[in-house]
């Protein structure tokens, strides 16, 4: 890969281009809830179908807002720690090392 900025930018960095592993757990997980989904909508007359279906698409809406707002919290902590390692030599104690 060349210079990570530039494939960032560029559009080449996809970190949501992920699947499942055969067999994992959260695989079989998925493939409940797609079969208990396609039950459910069957068993449904068309308005309590559309009404069901409506429910989903908001709960995937919070679901992915809510796994943005963890990557933003989780990425600014990393940031965070990352500066504090970098720029910060503060600690409780002093070190008798000087360089």
């Amino acid at each position: 890969m060349a210079n990570f900025l530039e494939e960032l930018y560029f559009g080449n960095l996809d970190p949501q281009a992920r699947g499942y592993r055969k067999g994992s757990h959260i695989l079989k997980v998925s493939e409940n809830i797609n079969e208990l989904e396609e039950k459910l909508t069957q068993r449904l007359n068309d308005e309590e179908k559309k009404l069901f279906l409506d429910f989903c698409n908001a709960y995937g809406e919070l679901m992915g807002d809510t796994g943005l707002d963890s990557f933003i919290v989780g990425f600014r902590l990393g940031a965070k720690m990352i500066f504090d390692t970098f720029c910060s030599d503060d600690a409780p104690f002093e070190s008798y090392l000087k360089e």
